[in-house]
């Protein structure tokens, strides 16, 4: 059996190109500003259309996908975060 990808199924959930900030913060249940401060770090593209910040949605799915694998610690200690 080939293993889901929970990701995948999201994306196909959405039914937008690209997201308000608002939306994309209700998807992954995290707040309006907490979207921005991800934006401005680059933990998750965005893209500018005049004077609006709009997420790409396969950019919301990467965002989640990327916080579900495994990192190791910076220092080389080889412990998880």
């Amino acid at each position: 059996m080939v293993p889901v990808d929970p990701t995948e199924h999201a994306a196909m959930a959405v039914d937008k190109l690209l997201l308000k900030p608002e939306e994309a913060a209700e998807l992954v249940s995290i707040g309006r500003s907490k979207v921005y401060e991800l934006i401005g770090t680059g933990e998750l593209a965005s893209v500018r259309i005049g004077t609006s910040r709009r997420i790409p949605a396969d950019a919301l799915v990467e965002f989640v996908r990327e916080l579900r694998s495994p990192v190791t610690n910076p220092v080389g200690t080889g412990r998880r975060m």
